[in-house]
C-alpha cells in the first residue's frame, strides 16, 4: 500500500496503520509521531528494550498512568480488541525500524 505522501507500506503493516489511524492517532499523531494530545511512540522511551510490547497491550487495554510525559494518564481505548492492538504494535515497531530507533 502507498499512503498519500508516497510511503509505501507493506501489507502486514498496512492493516496495522489503519487500526492506529483509527484509535491512536489523535493523541500519537498519524505517524506516531505525537501531537499535543500525547506523546510520539518514535521515541526512545517505546523502544522494544524500554516499553516491550505488553506495555502497549496494557495501556491499550487498561489505560496508563502518566510517567514519562506530562500529557497525563492514558485512558483505556474504547472497544479496542487485543488482535487489533497486536495489528498497530506490529505498525509501531515497524515505524520505529524506519527510524532507526533500533
Amino acid at each position: 500500500m502507498t499512503t498519500d505522501i508516497g510511503v509505501n507500506v507493506p501489507f502486514m503493516q498496512a492493516v496495522g496503520m489503519s487500526k492506529f489511524k483509527e484509535n491512536c492517532a489523535k493523541c500519537h499523531g498519524e505517524w506516531a509521531k505525537g501531537t499535543d494530545g500525547g506523546p510520539p511512540l518514535i521515541h526512545n522511551y517505546y523502544k522494544p528494550s524500554h516499553h516491550g510490547d505488553e506495555a502497549f497491550y496494557r495501556a491499550a487495554l487498561n489505560g496508563v498512568k502518566a510517567h514519562h510525559w506530562r500529557f497525563g494518564n492514558m485512558p483505556p481505548v474504547e472497544n479496542i480488541k487485543r488482535k487489533d492492538v497486536a495489528k498497530i504494535i506490529g505498525y509501531v515497531r515497524w515505524l520505529q525500524k524506519a527510524n532507526k530507533l533500533y
